[in-house]
């Protein structure tokens, strides 16, 4: 059993008296990667932006290093706890007046001692590790999508994160570049040994790269169902479960 990296605790969602998700319990194992999954509207993306800490949750705790509250913790943990952690948002979230290298270098000005050369030279090497050695000085426009979600990649990598959280990282992308960025989201995971935690409804991510998940279902405002998601595949008595799992034929 992994060692707990993230630990959620009898947690609900809720926006004022709406209450979107509730008496949600699981733990992300520390080098895991954590699959988010269920139909549209379920309220993925929202879990997720609790989990980073941009939303307070109703009720529960979101415990870092299955103990420390980030909720509870004082501004200091807080802002520690924010550092070990890299974001991948659905639209790659680049600032479209800046290059690529300007993007990735933000969190490193922001939050190292390190001077512009070395900071570019790292600018240099994260987008490297990406596949996108040369593209230094492109800006957004100038490339396609899965070059921006590359590129928003390499800047969530920027600080080495301990725990890695992706928003439907493949999300209008065709078939080959969504296969190209699975492959890197492993070869990453590999050399950082981080966590990662991916919402996505992509079969084939979710069935390639899931070492372990959870299925939110919008009408019972829970998880339906825990556990590897090709062990779900095969064996899951939910009938939502298997059939999102199946469709367009068993993979």
């Amino acid at each position: 059993m992994a060692e707990p990296h993230l630990v959620v605790r009898d947690l609900t969602l809720a926006y004022g008296e709406r209450i979107l998700l509730k008496d949600l319990n699981f733990t992300i194992g520390r080098g895991e990667i954590f699959i988010i999954m269920g139909g549209s509207g379920c309220g993925k993306s929202t879990l997720l932006r609790h989990l980073v800490g941009l939303l307070q949750p109703a009720q529960g705790q979101v415990l870092y290093d299955g103990k420390v509250d980030f909720w509870r913790a004082d501004p200091d943990t807080r802002a520690q706890i924010l550092r070990r952690i890299g974001v991948l948002y659905q639209s790659g979230a680049l600032w479209s007046s800046m290059t690529l290298a300007e993007n990735v270098a933000l969190p490193l000005a922001e939050y190292t001692d390190l001077d512009a050369r070395q900071i570019r030279q790292l600018a240099s090497l994260k987008l490297a590790l990406v596949g996108l050695a040369g593209f230094e000085d492109y800006y957004p426009y100038e490339i396609s999508g899965g070059m921006q979600k590359r590129a928003g990649l390499a800047r969530a990598i920027a600080l080495d994160p301990e725990i890695l959280f992706f928003d439907e990282p493949s999300a209008g992308l065709d078939p080959i570049s969504a296969k190209r960025l699975d492959d890197l989201i492993l070869e990453l995971r590999a050399s950082l040994g981080a966590t990662i935690v991916m919402v996505t409804h992509e079969l084939p991510s979710i069935l390639t790269l899931g070492t372990d998940s959870i299925f939110l279902d919008p009408a019972a405002r829970t998880a339906i169902a825990h556990g590897p998601p090709r062990e779900l595949l095969k064996s899951c008595p939910d009938p939502k479960v298997r059939e999102f799992l199946t469709r367009g034929g068993s993979l």
